[in-house]
Formats: structure tokens, C-alpha cells, sequence
């Protein structure tokens, strides 16, 4: 009668080593996962947009994840700010992060900028109108305040508290939202198809505006800073109760082409989608 033989099993040394093997890949993958992982985010450019939970920041949010940026999607109302990040999210864009940011609030702005250490593009998108009636003769000074707070005063004060982090870039970017009505230029002008439409608070917040990103670009113009201020034209949007012929794709378009200005781009330019030549450059 043949006799059982026993299967053959590994010896307890090679085991031993088969199992040691196992841990010293395991513990060799694990910190490098971790650390393409750190590396893949030190390399993603960062992008600070203001007012961005709705209609063109919103938008302008969108198309900057779509290439490839990390976005830090401002808002002043946190709730709706995560609304927006939660619907960016739902479309596959999860390298967004709300800031909550409320910049006619010095301490709400110097909060935010505790959050953020390093920062590639910087899009000063928050703005308000300030109601349709605005007579140079007849507006109160308190919404000229208002909305200088916002549109003026605010950018400055975001700009000031995040260039420390925007200096680390090896490309840096600010781009100014602006309005073609800052343009003095332009409503001097009796044929510009806007020439009727004057408001003494919101259109003269955008030309302060215009006129102290010609001051910043110029003490920035040694560096590899790229600071222009952009119209994105008259938009379908809430601000206008959506009376613009342009679309929010449209405008977020031009103020992502400036954002992301290679070395090569210019800088203290006022460009506008409502300028009807090549370069889209408007007169100041």
C-alpha cells in the first residue's frame, strides 16, 4: 500500500522572508505615494478668484480646474460658497477649496489670508453695483462708500494681504475685474455705444481701480509679476438681472487668458471683450 506523501510547504525561513519582503515594499510605497502625492500639489499652480460662488467667478473657477489649477473658490456668504464648491466638485473639478472671504471686511480678508501660503494668480473678481440710480447729483455717500469699499478698497487690501504669497510663484498674476465703464477715455466719447450709461459710484470704483493697477503694475514691472486689469464686457448675469448679450463662458474666457499670461504676456494693460480689434486693449 503506497503511503501518503505530505505536500510540499515552504520552509519557515523562506517565509520569514516572503513576509519581510511584504512590509519593506509596503513601507517603501506608502511614504512615496504620500510624497508624489505632496509633490503633485507643490506643483499645481494655485488660483485665489474673489466672488467667485456665482455667474462669471464662478465660471472663471471652472475653466481654471479645467486646466489643471487648484482654486480657492472666495466667498463672502460660506453657505453659498460651498454650494458652489460642491457643485464644482459633482462635475469631477475636486481641487477646489472655499475661502470664505468678505473683502469690504478687513478682518474677514486678514482671516483668509492666514489660510493661503502660496499663490500663483490672484483674480480680484468681487464687486457690487450699488443700485441703478446713481446721479452724480442726487447718489448718497454712503452707497459711493459702499461700493468703494468693495470694488476699490477691498481689492486693495486683498491684493496687499496675499502678495507675500503671490512672490513665492515663480509666475505670478493678478488680474483686476473692471468694467468698460471705468473708461474715461470712452465716455468722452459721444459715439461709444455706452456713452448714456453713467454711474457715479459703480463706473468710477472700476476707473480708481484701473488706475491703481497702472501704479501696481509699475512697481511690479522688474518682477515676473503679470498685473493687467480686464473687462470682461457686458454680461448676462444677476448683477444686470441678466440684460447683457454677452455670456458668463465668454467673460470668465478673457479674465482666464490673462490669469494665465506666460513670460511672454503683457502687463498694466486694460483689456476688454466689448473692444472690437485683435488685441482686445482698451483706452483708459
Amino acid at each position: 500500500m503506497l503511503s501518503k506523501h505530505p505536500q510540499p510547504t515552504a520552509p519557515t525561513s523562506a517565509k520569514c522572508t516572503i513576509e519581510t519582503l511584504r512590509s519593506a515594499v509596503l513601507s517603501i510605497s506608502q511614504p512615496l505615494l504620500l510624497l508624489h502625492t505632496i509633490l503633485k500639489d507643490t506643483e499645481m499652480k494655485k488660483a485665489l478668484i474673489t466672488g467667485a460662488n456665482k455667474s462669471i467667478g464662478f465660471e472663471t473657477a471652472r475653466q481654471l480646474l479645467n486646466q489643471g489649477y487648484f482654486v480657492y473658490l472666495g466667498s463672502r456668504d460660506a453657505e453659498r460658497g460651498a454650494q458652489a464648491v460642491a457643485q464644482l466638485k459633482s462635475e469631477g473639478l475636486d481641487n477646489v477649496e472655499l475661502l470664505q472671504i468678505d473683502v469690504s471686511n478687513p478682518a474677514s480678508v486678514e482671516a483668509a489670508g492666514k489660510k493661503v501660503s502660496e499663490l500663483d494668480v490672484l483674480i480680484n473678481n468681487a464687486g457690487i453695483l450699488g443700485g441703478m440710480e446713481q446721479s452724480a447729483l442726487t447718489i448718497g455717500l454712503d452707497t459711493v462708500r459702499e461700493v468703494y469699499d468693495t470694488n476699490f478698497f477691498g481689492a486693495i487690501n486683498v491684493t496687499q494681504t496675499f502678495i507675500e504669497a503671490l512672490k513665492k510663484s515663480a509666475e505670478p498674476r493678478i488680474v483686476n475685474v473692471t468694467s468698460g465703464l471705468g473708461s474715461l477715455t470712452l465716455h468722452s466719447d459721444p459715439n461709444w455705444k455706452y456713452y448714456q450709461v453713467k454711474t457715479a459710484a459703480y463706473g468710477t470704483s472700476k476707473t480708481a481701480l484701473n488706475a491703481y493697477t497702472v501704479v501696481l503694475a509699475y512697481e511690479l514691472k522688474d518682477t515676473a509679476f503679470k498685473v493687467n486689469v480686464v473687462d470682461p464686457g457686458y454680461t448676462q448675469t444677476d448683477f444686470n438681472h441678466h440684460n447683457g448679450p454677452g455670456s458668463v463662458e465668454d467673460a470668465a474666457k478673457i479674465i482666464v487668458k490673462y490669469a494665465t499670461l506666460d513670460a511672454d504676456g503683457p502687463t498694466g494693460k486694460y483689456f476688454s471683450n466689448d473692444i472690437d480689434t485683435a488685441d482686445q486693449e482698451s483706452p483708459w
